[in-house]
């Protein structure tokens, strides 16, 4: 099966993006710190989000394939919460944190944005992504509608713009682990949603 390269949009339309890598300087190992340089130059001289993403897609699947490494480095899920979180790189006044998640099957998030654009890249296991938009109501402003879903896999990439409101669940019987990477949080304009009671709250 071929791998996807998936971009959500504001209004939680899924995107299908053609899968390109990156083959640059194949000769040599392609190591976090270069990748971390190149993405340094993408944020200092691309200011559109859906360019940028376009630029980092690529830069994920070389890395993640270079360095092969980074698919082992990430914490079991908590048995408690499901989930787990390790960074594997976050520096003051850099506006780049990566890291690795990992969700128990069955397990999911709320319905959230991020408030910064990001990039998924799937490990291993299965994760099937419902899609939100705002309705924009007057009567109940943090009113959101689900849009669509998807489900993505080892191999797929999934990237979101700021605005772009989405839920994880865990689909199969093993655990999903995932690469991230996301740019500087917008922390005023993130929120949890409420779909029942038209709410939202801030993380």
């Amino acid at each position: 099966m071929e791998n996807s390269d998936l971009l959500i949009t504001a209004d939680g339309q899924c995107e299908v993006c053609t899968v390109s890598q990156d083959l640059a300087s194949t000769a040599r190992p392609y190591r976090l710190y270069r990748f971390l340089t190149d993405m340094e130059d993408i944020l200092e001289t691309v200011t559109d989000d859906r360019q940028r993403l376009e630029r980092i897609r690529p830069l994920v699947r070389r890395l993640l394939t270079s360095s092969y490494w980074l698919q082992g480095e990430y914490r079991e899920p908590n048995p408690d919460t499901g989930w787990s979180v390790l960074t594997l790189y976050e520096e003051p006044d850099f506006p780049l944190t990566i890291q690795t998640t990992s969700w128990l099957p069955g397990r999911g998030s709320p319905i959230h944005n991020h408030a910064t654009w990001g990039v998924v890249a799937l490990l291993s296991g299965q994760e099937k992504n419902t899609f939100w938009r705002r309705t924009n109501q007057q009567e109940f402003p943090d009113r959101i509608e689900q849009v669509g879903e998807q489900v993505v896999a080892a191999g797929d990439i999934i990237s979101f713009l700021p605005e772009a409101i989405h839920q994880v669940e865990i689909v199969g019987d093993e655990p999903s682990i995932t690469f991230n990477i996301y740019g500087e949080t917008d922390y005023s304009q993130r929120f949890e949603f409420d779909a029942v009671n038209h709410t939202a709250q801030k993380f």
